[in-house]
């Protein structure tokens, strides 16, 4: 299967923003869900965002993150963004992002199962 890649992740003081990147296969990119999870030590992987279908894929932000963390989506680079403002200790874990060949709708975009494409992670890092 083909896997997305990641990159932008690192640590930084708290408050601070950090933007990570996945970048997904350019034939499947189009039709693709695409989300991001993360996961701390000793925590069950956890929804942070994604792409659901809505007619279009559209931002969806679990609830505790609005307002700080945002995905954006570069079509021209096969590329969805995680921008994260305002940094905080408990932000710290590895992120992943995951892509499935079809579009999810947004009641179940946050079910980690659906997901068949994962990348490697990237460890962001939120020091006090």
């Amino acid at each position: 299967q083909v896997r997305p890649v990641e990159s932008g992740g690192g640590s930084v003081q708290a408050g601070a923003s950090l933007r990570l990147a996945c970048v997904v296969s350019e034939r499947t990119f189009r039709s693709a869900t695409v989300s991001w999870f993360r996961q701390a030590p000793g925590k069950e992987r956890e929804f942070v965002g994604g792409l659901a279908w809505f007619g279009n894929f559209r931002e969806q932000i679990s609830e505790v993150l609005k307002g700080r963390f945002t995905i954006d989506r570069d079509n021209a680079s096969n590329t969805v963004y995680l921008q994260m403002n305002s940094l905080k200790p408990k932000d710290t874990a590895v992120y992943y992002c995951a892509t499935v060949r079809s579009p999810i709708r947004p009641r179940v975009v946050s079910n980690i199962k659906l997901y068949t494409d994962w990348g490697q992670g990237t460890q962001v890092t939120g020091s006090s």
